[in-house]
């Protein structure tokens, strides 16, 4: 429902665990932020009824706004005599969010394509089953009707060719007979997005026993993919099957002015309109407590990855055993005993809710993030993929047999933002904290902006971008995004204390400085939020910062609440494997930027 003017917007985001809710006003001509509330989720038992949570956050916006929202359970629509809001949005990831599996014909062709449009639609993929993936028949048939997913993604096939395979995963699924995880005596939905030619048998196999619904083709010809009409209906399908048997979510979609939609679905559609408005690459990441989302907008193409097991509380186990205990001690300028540090991590999984509280702690938390962001990130690189053209005729074995799967779409050196969210990044007790996690995670290259989400209202900013565009990027730009300010790293490795890059910085006020800089060193310069600042950056002819090897660059720099990072510790990154000089390095880092307060 598309208002021309409104005056007050209400937005919530149900997530797992906390309901957040968000009041913004126009203010003469701009759209702000007024206050947020918070309440605690009540999907479950004993309440079982989402919008008592709902209500509950808005009745704190209510007391810090002193403005009456609610009659009753009813939420006041139309702004009258100081009374109400003029739409209501929302978002949610509460019961666990959209659970998918999806199944394709082949393992790195359809297969994938069907994991990016079910990932750029806000989904946790939960399995992908392929013709070619190794198991045997009765092992996928197990494995579907064991893992109770929300909704099936079915696809495989260009349009025009074989049918067989794609006819068989169908069998699969009917013999598996899946139970949806909400509500009892209705379909499982399933949507078939795959060739046109096998619409007529996949009907005839699955139009009974699942509630299937057709799309077009998500690869009709090898070289093109086609994700948006499936990522759409997934959304549809969430809407009218899973959160309709989700407790108290029927009310809650009568309340809302527009479909409500998954949170990490918001998330990425926000930073897709950042990155179209302003024109640019962008990165943004979500560290949760169970699970780590990426979004990334390289060529005009966006791509979304949900780490389900990578996060800073429910699955911070996960993130020790996949990444290992040493690799998360080498972030550590400190000496710990390795069973000491399993045991801490232990016990923030068994508690999930406690926040560190000793310098230490913060410290080990700290290293922590750093790890399950670059594991997210790597995981975000391998399915951020183009396609390969395709010059010939292929028969089906040969796509067998091939990789179908290109290159990273992911290009460091042309990225020129990166946004973080999520408590360990947004409620860092410096923001300096956040500047460095990101940087060590994600290892920028060449000149890259870098900024946080304040207090974790993306999602609320991303459904209301569908209805009101300027109201949401208003807001995000003033009240959302604190731009933390700019790092510029050049590529390339050197020996320690050897002159790597000069920098010539002017500031606005035509103070300017030089800083000669060395391998291996970290430096923080200041440059203020509202400031920009000219540089000439001179690498030394085996060190890239943009234009080539050796190639000076003049550019203009945005500066920040931390300032401006020159990262010279290389590209590609490595710490010492010698501890004693690894904990020195990272005291001189830590140091160098201002990370914690001496002790």
């Amino acid at each position: 429902m598309k208002q021309k003017e409104p005056t007050r917007i209400l937005a919530t985001d149900c997530g797992s665990t906390t309901t957040k809710a968000i009041l913004i006003e126009k203010r003469g001509d701009e759209y702000r932020l007024i206050v947020r509330g918070e309440a605690p989720t009540t999907v479950e038992a004993p309440y079982e009824d989402v919008t008592k949570g709902v209500l509950n956050s808005v009745m704190e916006v209510e007391e810090l706004s002193k403005v009456k929202i609610l009659d009753g359970e009813d939420i006041i629509k139309q702004v009258k005599d100081g009374e109400g809001v003029d739409f209501y949005v929302s978002t949610s990831s509460a019961g666990g969010g959209l659970q998918m599996m999806v199944a394709g014909v082949v393992l790195t062709m359809t297969a994938e394509s069907a994991a990016r449009a079910a990932l750029g639609a806000g989904a946790i993929v939960m399995d992908v089953i392929a013709s070619n993936d190794g198991r045997l028949p009765h092992e996928k048939i197990e494995r579907i009707r064991n893992l109770r997913p929300d909704m099936i993604l079915l696809s495989g096939g260009i349009d025009g060719g074989t049918v067989s395979h794609v006819v068989e995963l169908a069998e699969l699924i009917k013999a598996a007979d899946p139970r949806p995880r909400f509500g009892v005596g209705y379909q499982l939905p399933v949507i078939y997005a795959g060739n046109k030619d096998a619409r007529d048998m996949i009907l005839k196999t699955l139009g009974e026993s699942t509630a299937l619904v057709v799309v077009e083709n998500l690869r009709p010809v090898l070289e093109r993919e086609n994700l948006n009409p499936a990522r759409h209906k997934i959304h549809d399908q969430f809407m009218e099957h899973v959160m309709a048997h989700a407790p108290g979510y029927k009310t809650l979609m009568e309340r809302t002015d527009v479909p409500i939609m998954p949170t990490p679905g918001a998330v990425g559609l926000l930073v897709e309109t950042v990155a179209k408005k302003e024109k640019i690459s962008v990165i943004g990441v979500d560290i949760g407590g169970a699970t780590t989302d990426v979004f990334s907008v390289f060529q005009e193409i966006f791509n979304r990855t949900v780490s389900a097991n990578l996060g800073m509380s429910y699955s911070i186990s996960n993130v020790l055993a996949e990444t290992g205990i040493e690799n998360i001690m080498r972030w550590l300028p400190l000496e710990i005993d390795e069973r000491d540090l399993r045991n801490r991590i232990r016990n923030k999984m068994i508690r999930p809710t406690t926040i560190p509280h000793t310098l230490e702690d913060l410290k080990i938390e700290q290293a922590i993030a750093r790890e399950a962001l670059r594991l997210a990130f790597e995981q975000h690189k391998s399915m951020a993929v183009g396609l390969k053209g395709v010059q010939q005729e292929r028969t089906i074995s040969d796509a067998f047999s091939q990789t179908m799967t290109g290159e990273t779409l992911i290009d460091l050196m042309g990225l020129n933002l990166i946004i973080g969210s999520g408590g360990i990044l947004s409620h860092a007790p410096r923001r300096n904290q956040a500047a460095l996690m990101l940087t060590d995670a994600f290892l920028p290259e060449g000149i890259t902006r870098l900024a946080v989400d304040s207090i974790f209202m993306m999602p609320h900013l991303g459904v209301l971008s569908t209805v009101h565009e300027k109201s949401a990027t208003e807001v995000f730009n003033k009240d959302c995004l604190i731009q933390l300010g700019t790092c510029i790293a050049p590529v390339g490795v050197g020996k320690e204390g050897a002159k790597v890059l000069n920098i010539k910085i002017e500031y606005g006020n035509g103070k300017a400085d030089e800083h000669p800089m060395k391998f291996g060193e970290i430096k923080l310069l200041s440059l203020g939020a509202d400031e920009k600042a000219k540089v000439v950056l001179q690498p030394e002819k085996g060190f890239d910062i943009g234009e080539g090897r050796g190639k000076t660059i003049d550019a203009t720099i945005q500066g920040g609440i931390v300032g401006v990072i020159v990262d010279c510790r290389g590209r590609p990154f490595r710490l010492y494997e010698d501890k004693r000089k690894r904990i020195e390095s990272l005291h001189n880092w830590f140091a160098a930027t201002g990370l914690y307060p001496s002790e």
